[in-house]
């Protein structure tokens, strides 16, 4: 379900081979809206988890010994700029620079992979495209994307869907009556607001499809939301309690 241009800004970058940055919270449909996008374009997705541990190789590809032999393995990247897919690179800020400096040929006119360990030049195949995600407001002033490859990309923002839109999902989803619903989301949408209080990260949606689930399944909303929704949110007594009264006075 669009919430506005986002599906046709995206096929132009595609159609342009132009590189798209998509930045939101946690939970809001960035995967998801990457893997519509893939089946839209009828292209093949490879996507790769960002951590602090990810290194060149383990996009490029390294050498391995099998059966006595050495022999070169690809790596997901190079992979997906053969085959023409979609490469999608999840919270790429969680990955060290110097493994982010690796994408930078690819997104710009000379579409290229380098692979130091064997002196290839990867060209990257038509319809290749490079997608990478990331949360702003999670990060910090150690952990940030750098100007030389933000401004590499087309930026699209994401957030939280409207209320009307957001309750269309989570039933759809989670296998709920609209009406069910319906105080997921404003509830929600009433915990987002302790952001302010110290609360690290809001409610996603993906939580309120998991409590959706629960409630489908017969577990009793109240249940349904301190399991799914509120303890994967904090440890913290106080914001617990303040979760839990909003909890009694929404549902």
């Amino acid at each position: 379900m669009a919430a506005g241009q986002e599906v046709q800004i995206f096929e132009q970058c595609h159609a342009q081979g132009l590189p798209v940055m998509l930045k939101g919270p946690t939970g809001c449909g960035k995967t998801r809206f990457v893997e519509h996008m893939a089946w839209r374009l009828q292209r093949p997705l490879v996507t790769i988890a960002c951590h602090d541990d990810l290194s060149a190789s383990d996009l490029t590809g390294r050498y391995l010994i099998r059966g006595g032999e050495t022999v070169w393995m690809d790596g997901p990247l190079a992979v997906a700029a053969r085959m023409g897919a979609l490469c999608y690179l999840d919270e790429v800020v969680e990955a060290r620079q110097d493994t982010v400096v690796v994408i930078h040929p690819l997104t710009d006119d000379r579409r290229l992979l380098p692979v130091d360990k064997t002196g290839e030049l990867i060209h990257a195949a038509d319809g290749f495209q490079l997608v990478i995600s990331y949360n702003p407001g999670y990060q910090h002033a150690l952990k940030d994307l750098k100007p030389s490859t933000r401004q590499r990309f087309v930026a699209l923002e994401f957030d939280f869907p409207p209320e009307e839109l957001e309750t269309r999902i989570v039933a759809h989803e989670g296998g709920i009556d609209p009406r069910a619903a319906a105080p997921l989301v404003r509830l929600a949408g009433r915990v987002r607001r302790l952001r302010d209080q110290g609360l690290a990260e809001s409610p996603s949606t993906r939580l309120l499809i998991s409590t959706a689930r629960l409630m489908a399944g017969g577990i009793p909303a109240e249940q349904a939301c301190r399991a799914a929704l509120v303890n994967p949110l904090t440890d913290d007594p106080d914001l617990l309690a303040a979760i839990g009264d909003l909890i009694a006075a929404t549902l």
